[in-house]
């Protein structure tokens, strides 16, 4: 087991009266890939949500490198630089290029050399297969060259985490492939990932760690050997039914 670089520790979270993450906890060490299973509506994105301090959490920790990042005195962006995110809806920046896309937040936020930062980005874009298009803007790329060009962006950042917010989920079929393979690779180099997925063949395949969430409750994780061929729990059974008898 490697270094431990995140811990969520008693985390909740409510939108007025309603619950939607109930005394979360887990860790993720260097070189996991933690995937985060479970139904629509079962807090799976808001739990990231909370990681990234894009939603406060109403309580509990969130602790990187054993230092509570929601509390005070904490800067999100810089936090955020060393956390990346990859959305579902892609999030880029549609008056600039892609090169420009996977620059911006080197220069602005890690204060870089436009050079650097520069070869950089065309050395990411080159691993994810979107070096070709470095001229394009979005609007001219499919969903999964942007969803690509996504990663190529918060990999530019070079972060200790990766966090993927259903990365596939508003892809075309014929598109998911080429956004898994990428994700595939990245696991196979060591990259830290925590990816919120409807993939199961990924989530078995691909991850070390698997979390299966249910109204806003871990109820169960463990290997994907664990979960997956021999879940304890019925929702866990219940909820990997289609796909196991598949």
């Amino acid at each position: 087991m490697g270094e431990k670089i995140l811990e969520v520790k008693h985390l909740s979270k409510s939108f007025g009266a309603n619950v939607v993450l109930r005394d979360i906890d887990f860790t993720v060490s260097k070189g996991d890939v933690t995937t985060i299973i479970g139904a629509s509506g079962s807090g799976k994105s808001t739990l990231l949500r909370c990681i990234n301090l894009l939603e406060t959490p109403t309580a509990g920790q969130v602790l990187f490198h054993d230092k509570d990042v929601t509390g005070k005195g904490v800067k999100a962006t810089a936090y955020r630089a060393k956390v990346g995110m990859v959305f579902q809806s892609f999030n880029l920046f549609d008056n600039m290029t892609v090169l420009d896309n996977c620059i911006v937040g080197q220069t602005k936020v890690l204060k870089k050399q436009k050079e650097e930062s520069r070869e950089n980005a065309m050395r990411y874009l080159e691993k994810v297969g979107m070096a070709p298009y470095i001229n394009a803007r979005p609007r001219q790329l499919s969903g999964g060259q942007k969803q690509r060009v996504a990663i190529a962006r918060a990999l530019a950042m070079e972060p200790e985490l990766l966090l993927f917010d259903e990365p596939t989920s508003a892809l075309d079929p014929e598109m998911v492939g080429e956004v898994l393979t990428v994700m595939r690779s990245l696991a196979a180099e060591g990259t830290t990932m925590i990816v919120v997925t409807h993939e199961m063949a990924f989530a078995r395949d691909v991850s070390n760690h698997v979390v299966f969430m249910s109204e806003g409750v871990i109820c169960e994780e463990g290997t994907p050997q664990d979960v997956f061929e021999h879940p304890a729990q019925a929702r866990t059974k219940e909820f990997l039914s289609r796909f196991l008898n598949g």
